[in-house]
């Protein structure tokens, strides 16, 4: 299962559901926007996953960073924290506000929503998209905290045309996002 589909599951029915109710849109409406933010959230990640120290660093985040509580409990994400989480997680994936309100932008392009409400959802669709990875990897890792079983579901995860590589993927689609 790839991260987009994910997101989108039923698993995560009630994640959509606070969004939906959160940002005052339907849920059909907050399912378009985090199908249109999570190709470029991917991208953040797939970048990072390219660097072996930003690797790790997603690697910890994902095993001791409590993100699961954001598909385990979606009230969670009515939360400020959240939003700051949020806030953390895409200046670690995008590195400048910018790419943000470039993602916003596109994203309303795709959904009709108004940009403003879009990158006012990015946080939190950030951190419902690293609560699904973390609850998805839970237990990937090998004993003795090894993770190379983790990254191999994250590769798989993030591996847009399965090739067993995202590195090309990122060559394909960092142009979109990171202009």
């Amino acid at each position: 299962m790839n991260l987009m589909e994910m997101m989108l599951s039923g698993q995560n029915a009630g994640q959509m559901q606070q969004l939906a109710q959160r940002f005052g849109i339907g849920e059909e409406q907050a399912q378009a926007a985090v199908a249109q933010m999570v190709p470029a959230l991917s991208q953040g990640l797939k970048r990072d996953m390219a660097d072996p120290d930003s690797a790790a660093s997603l690697m910890r985040a994902l095993q001791q960073g409590g993100h699961q509580k954001y598909v385990d409990e979606p009230d969670a994400l009515v939360r400020e924290e959240t939003v700051a989480d949020g806030n953390a997680i895409l200046g670690h994936l995008f590195g400048s506000k910018e790419v943000s309100r470039k993602v916003a932008e596109h994203a309303s392009g795709g959904t009709g929503l108004d940009a403003g409400l879009l990158k006012q959802m990015l946080p939190v669709v950030a951190s419902m998209m690293m609560g699904s990875l973390s609850k998805a990897t839970a237990g990937g890792g090998a004993p003795g905290g090894q993770s190379g079983g983790m990254m191999d579901m994250l590769t798989g995860m993030l591996d847009a045309d399965n090739d067993g590589s995202i590195v090309d993927d990122l060559m394909g689609m960092a142009g979109k996002f990171f202009r």
